[in-house]
Parts: structure tokens; sequence; C-alpha cells
């Protein structure tokens, strides 16, 4: 199977993601909320770093639930917002 790359955006949509989950975690330690998340250390620091830009959405949550934030909130901080097209776009 051939994994289609990911684009620009896609890739820095990662980066802030995970920069929003590094700043939730605070003082907690990587291996804290990774136990209570369920996942690894190793998966949580591909996260973190962006090495994981499009991590599965269970472990999205479940990461959300082990940090005591919404996805709402989390979604909120990760997507940059889009533009309304206007008449001007479409010539």
């Amino acid at each position: 199977m051939v994994r289609i790359p990911l684009s620009p955006g896609e890739l820095a949509r990662g980066a802030r993601l995970g920069t929003a989950l590094r700043q939730a975690r605070g003082g907690r330690t990587m291996t804290d909320v990774a136990g209570a998340a369920g996942i690894s250390v190793e998966t949580l620091r591909k996260i973190e770093t962006g090495r994981i830009p499009t991590p599965a959405f269970f472990t999205v949550a479940a990461l959300c639930g082990a940090l005591n934030v919404s996805l709402d909130s989390l979604a909120d901080s990760t997507c940059t917002p889009v533009r309304p097209r206007t008449e001007a776009d479409a010539s």
C-alpha cells in the first residue's frame, strides 16, 4: 500500500497539535500522560514532536481524556480559521 505524502498544511497542523498537547501536559511527565491515555511513551513523543501529524481519532480522544481537555478546545487550538470565499476568489 502506497501512502500519499502529507501536504505542508497537514504537517503544520500536526505540529500545532503536538504543541497544544505538550502545553496541556504542563508539568506532568510523558510517562504519566501516556499511561493514563493507554498509549506508549514513544507514540506520545512522536505526536508531540509532529512525527505523527495525523494520529488516530481514538488516540487523540484518549489523550484529551488523560489531560482533561475537551476535543473542541483542542481542535480550536490546532485548526487555522478558514477564510470564507468571496466572489473575487472565483475570478
